[in-house]
């Protein structure tokens, strides 16, 4: 039987299923961190950086990128049991919550009409011999305006002392491995989501307006060509593999190494680094920081409460109790 035949309360218990065996079947999810092509990626990203750097700690490859004390701390045990109720609580409850970035397309298209539309019988996009042009474009300017919405987002996360409550989960991380990357509370994601969604909805309905509605970016497996590529060699930024760039090229794109240096607790590292793949937004705003070595350093808070995150009720508790506490301070420029 099709699913899609299904009503009433058959289709309402499939559909309560399918959310709560989604998060179990991620590494077939291209929209996913986990997604297999990506930890393939990472895994020998994490082969060669181990070959190059051997003599820089445990000349065991197992026991420096997969030992207990990394994968079995409570933090990480934390993540993995997030990991799975966030994942099945948030598309149900919270997900509503997010800013449509279809509707912010729709808006601003219809305002371009209004605007435009009486002196333009035909958009420069349904003319021949620019289809390719305007996909390239579309995709390339959809990527920067998709970044840049995840760095304001991450920007007032951190600047906002209501919202750095909420972000302080993904920071009360003491260890990073992939699942860290779901260690977000749900205002967290919403806030996370909607930025990126304003921001590519704007695009979206520039070019929609532009090309008739025919202009599309190109995709690689379901997901935009550009996220897709950078997924493949940036999913080791939640790691213990420390991968750099370079002096050169970090100053362009975020490497692994310097998103791990977003989450140490000196302060020296606080409020850097806060781009998803792009560098250049954390030049503009001079919050960019390169490293000249291999750095060590700690991670979480900094100020003894990460304890109070290693629970799933916690992590989903405890930013509220902050506040209603009255036990906000501001955490430098955290």
């Amino acid at each position: 039987m099709d699913p899609q035949d299904l009503e009433g309360l058959p289709r309402l218990v499939f559909d309560v299923v399918l959310v709560m065996v989604k998060p179990l079947f991620a590494f077939n999810q291209h929209d996913s961190f986990l997604y297999w092509p990506f930890l393939t990626v990472a895994f020998i990203l994490a082969i060669l950086v181990f070959a190059f750097h051997r003599r820089d700690g445990d000349r065991n490859f197992f026991k420096r990128y997969f030992s207990r004390k990394i994968w079995g701390h409570p933090s990480a045990k934390a993540d993995y049991k997030f990991y799975y109720i966030n994942g099945v609580l948030f598309p149900i409850i919270f997900a509503p919550l997010i800013l449509s970035g279809a509707w912010i397309g729709s808006w601003a298209e219809a305002g371009l009409q209004m605007a435009f539309s009486p002196g333009l019988e035909q958009t420069p996009g349904t003319q021949s011999g620019t289809g390719i042009w305007i996909t390239v474009l579309y995709t390339i300017i959809f990527f920067l305006l998709y970044d840049f919405g995840r760095y304001l987002a991450h920007f007032v996360l951190h600047r906002f002392d209501i919202l750095w409550q909420f972000h302080k989960v993904h920071h009360s991380a003491e260890v990073l491995t992939p699942f860290t990357a779901f260690r977000a509370h749900p205002v967290d994601l919403i806030v996370m989501a909607s930025f990126p969604a304003l921001t590519t909805g704007l695009v979206n309905g520039a070019f929609n307006f532009w090309s008739g509605g025919t202009a599309g970016y190109y995709l690689f497996f379901g997901l935009h060509a550009l996220v897709f590529v950078y997924n493949l060699v940036g999913n080791l930024r939640h790691s213990p593999v420390w991968l750099s760039y370079g002096p050169v090229l970090s100053k362009i794109i975020i490497s692994p190494a310097q998103h791990q240096i977003h989450h140490s607790v000196e302060e020296r590292h606080w409020g850097c680094n806060m781009g998803f793949a792009l560098a250049i937004w954390d030049r503009m705003f001079d919050s960019l920081y390169i490293p000249k070595d291999h750095e060590t350093f700690a991670m979480g808070l900094g100020d003894g409460t990460e304890a109070h995150y290693h629970g799933v009720v916690g992590m989903y508790w405890q930013p509220f109790r902050n506040l209603f506490s009255n036990s906000v301070k501001r955490d430098g420029d955290r």
